[in-house]
């Protein structure tokens, strides 16, 4: 059953389309170059069902037994599941068992961990690594300086695949404000690159500095309220 929300959905979806189309021209990047991920934690099935239908396949999610139920719920979709969610080291296993994607991979015990659980019958894990980029002390994350050594030892571990960097930045209204902290984790994946050319992944930029995002190169945009609309409270 389509959500009530499916036709406010299909519109949301083909506006941001056209909005990122629009930037991506003022920026000078390829539109192909800049994927769409779904943010879609607390929002029901339905939901994600109706931005399915209307073309969208990668979603992120922040809750790992909600994320966990939704993927049983929509097994039969071929859908790209993503966790964008802090990660507790007990739940690694599912996290190494459901997903495509991990985002928010911050400390090298957890990506040994992911590594171990993940099935060689499966595809790799791909991952990235979270930088604490704006260095706040509520955020978790790595350092600048400590991303060298960690991709390292990352990069040669079985059953994953290390895409790139991911950030949450600290919030800020004006768009030049916006772009200095995403330019950092631009500036960080391109050194890493001249080292690990494999790299490819930019996680950066939600509903609020989309343009800023795609102006600093981000390869995946978050978003999520722009798509579902204003954040349900989660029961789970």
């Amino acid at each position: 059953m389509l959500s009530s929300n499916s036709g406010n959905i299909a519109n949301n979806l083909a506006q941001i389309h056209k909005n990122i189309s629009d930037l991506c021209q003022t920026w000078h990047r390829k539109v192909e170059d800049v994927q769409l991920l779904a943010v879609s934690k607390t929002w029901p099935v339905e939901d994600i069902r109706a931005a399915f239908n209307a073309g969208q396949t990668c979603f992120g999610e922040n809750y790992l037994q909600e994320a966990v139920n939704k993927i049983n719920d929509l097994h039969e979709l071929e859908i790209e599941w993503h966790f964008i969610g802090a990660i507790q080291s007990n739940k690694t296993r599912e996290l190494a068992e459901h997903f495509d994607w991990v985002h928010s991979v911050d400390r090298l015990k957890i990506a040994h961990r992911l590594s171990q659980q993940r099935q060689p019958s499966l595809p790799p894990l791909n991952i990235c690594l979270q930088v604490n980029i704006s260095q706040e002390a509520t955020k978790s994350g790595l350092s600048l300086n400590q991303l060298p050594s960690v991709v390292d030892e990352v990069i040669s571990l079985p059953n994953l695949a290390l895409r790139g960097l991911m950030a949450i930045p600290a919030k800020a209204d004006k768009l030049d404000a916006q772009r200095e902290a995403l330019a950092k984790l631009r500036q960080a994946l391109t050194k890493l690159q001249l080292t690990h050319p494999q790299l490819d992944t930019l996680s950066m930029g939600m509903s609020d500095d989309m343009e800023a995002a795609i102006a600093e190169g981000s390869t995946m945009l978050r978003i999520g309220t722009a798509i579902f609309g204003e954040r349900k409270l989660s029961g789970l």
